[in-house]
């Protein structure tokens, strides 16, 4: 159920955007980055919850990617563990989400 709902609105994110997937890895690159930086110094009030859904969702489209990077190469398996890890930190992290509420509350 979750991945359909990424799937969902992964699809409503992305219309009208034309990036090809180097240009979508930068900014995922990016986003880690910058991520990276403010945790060092956290000043949100939407809390640590709001922020493990975002990554979440993040994970999920990202597993999502790599999964249909697989099927197009004709060489299945090659990253299939990747791709389970990945749903699995997610569904981890989504939990937590959902244990404290999904409007970011702790």
């Amino acid at each position: 159920m979750l991945a359909g709902r990424v799937h969902s609105v992964h699809d409503q994110r992305t219309r009208g955007m034309s990036l090809n997937e180097y240009e979508a890895s930068l900014i995922i690159k990016s986003g880690a980055e910058l991520l990276c930086a403010a945790s060092s110094d956290p000043r949100s009030d939407q809390g640590y919850a709001a922020v493990k859904g975002n990554l979440s969702e993040a994970l999920e489209s990202i597993a999502e990617a790599l999964a249909n990077f697989e099927a197009g190469l004709g060489v299945p398996g090659r990253s299939t563990g990747w791709v389970q890890d990945l749903h699995r930190v997610a569904d981890a992290l989504g939990e937590g989400r959902a244990r404290n509420g999904a409007d970011g509350s702790e």
